[in-house]
């Protein structure tokens, strides 16, 4: 009977609270909220993220003589750590010499086979122009021979010294046409070594070049600093297995860390209210408690496609005023750009705004009543939008709308 009496009051108990819950379940998610209208000064912002840079840096390349040799890529061996501080001539990287190896192989493989035709076609003059020197020597004996046996002719018919006389004519003129052969086969053959021995200087002049150009694909720092990747025209940093090109050699660079600024990106609506010179304030992912000084330099005339998106975004360039050693190139920034200003102005929040038929009103709070009010507005911003018209500092205004004022009349300005 006890045990009865209890298991009834629980379920009486139980009831009432469910009774409770639902009956206030309405008015607990009606619940109105306020703020106060305040006045002070407005300040609009455009707040973007970025990335630091120097705004002068040397760029540290591989060779600049590429194109000469048709190697229109050549990856990236190694490199060292990005943000590695280096002295001048320390090693910085290498690149793959496997295309040079080749070209070395097959130069060597000419220049051997030059000079074998060199030395082939020195034997060949040399046998030559002996064999001429022999048969022009051999002339000059057979007409000493013909004049010493003319000389002992006299006695002998006329015809036969006639004979001999023509003989010996014969014999000079064929001395003097070999002479002249001798001497054009002396221009010959030396223009023919001349031939040979430049293609042999040619292709020895190659494998130099190219033994150099090896060499330097082994690269070394010409100035001190701190090491940081260069970007591709894709906008990746090259690293080890990237590739350098004759047109952007570039490896890596050593940016001034006395000069730095932030590189961002605003899109087209923002863009408007970017004007250059404007003031900024650069915070950093890295270090939340650092915020620098900066300005703007530079905004980009001309829009360019955002990566995997249709949405373009205009340049912006933001010089730092202030330099923080613990601040590094590549670090990730938040640019809050002050693009306008207004001195002790009446805001109000944005949520507190209604509007219809292009009538902007608050649900304003007058003593014991609700009161559904035209306001007039100025510039806003992300949180904030002015009153110029309509609210006075220090009123309560309605953050959402209060249940059973949505056909309320409004109330105009006079």
């Amino acid at each position: 009977m006890k045990n009865k009496k209890t298991i009834l009051s629980i379920a009486a108990l139980a009831a009432i609270i469910v009774f409770y819950f639902y009956y206030n379940k309405d008015k607990s998610t009606n619940i109105s909220i306020t703020t106060q209208v305040i006045k002070g000064d407005f300040i609009s912002e455009v707040i973007v993220s970025g990335e630091v840079q120097s705004t002068s840096l040397k760029k540290i390349k591989g060779p600049s003589n590429l194109r000469k040799f048709k190697l229109r890529e050549v990856k990236i061996q190694d490199l060292i750590p990005e943000g590695t501080i280096i002295k001048a001539g320390d090693y910085v990287g290498r690149l793959d010499p496997s295309g040079v190896n080749e070209q070395i192989i097959d130069a060597q493989l000419n220049l051997e086979s030059a000079e074998s035709k060199f030395t082939q076609q020195k034997l060949d003059t040399t046998l030559s122009l002996k064999q001429n020197r022999n048969s022009i020597r051999d002339m000059l004996f057979s007409i000493e021979e013909t004049k010493l046996e003319l000389k002992q002719s006299i006695y002998e018919p006329p015809a036969t010294i006639k004979k001999l006389e023509i003989k010996v004519i014969k014999l000079e003129r064929d001395i003097k046409e070999s002479k002249e052969n001798y001497s054009i086969k002396q221009r010959q053959a030396k223009a023919k070594m001349i031939e040979v021995g430049t293609e042999v200087s040619k292709i020895r002049k190659k494998l130099t070049a190219l033994t150099d150009l090896r060499k330097s694909f082994t690269i070394f720092s010409e100035s001190p600093g701190m090491l940081t990747y260069v970007k591709s025209w894709n906008g990746e940093k090259k690293k080890v297995g990237s590739s350098i090109s004759p047109w952007d050699p570039s490896i890596a660079s050593l940016p001034d860390l006395t000069k730095m600024e932030s590189k961002t990106y605003a899109n087209e609506v923002d863009i408007r209210q970017i004007k250059k010179d404007l003031p900024v304030k650069v915070g950093f992912d890295a270090f939340p408690d650092i915020e620098l000084e900066g300005v703007i330099t530079n905004v980009a005339n001309v829009g360019e496609k955002k990566r995997g998106s249709d949405i373009k975004v205009f340049q912006v360039l933001v010089k730092l005023k202030e330099i923080d050693e613990n601040i590094k190139p590549g670090m990730t920034t938040s640019n809050r750009i002050l693009t306008n200003k207004i001195d002790d102005v009446l805001m109000i929040p944005l949520e507190s705004v209604f509007s219809k038929d292009s009538i902007s009103y608050v649900f304003l709070k007058s003593g014991y009543s609700i009161e559904k009010k035209q306001i007039e507005l100025g510039l806003a911003n992300n949180n904030q939008v002015i009153v110029n018209k309509g609210l006075e500092e220090n009123q309560t205004v309605y953050l959402n709308m209060p249940e059973g004022q949505e056909d309320k009349s409004i109330k105009r300005l006079e």
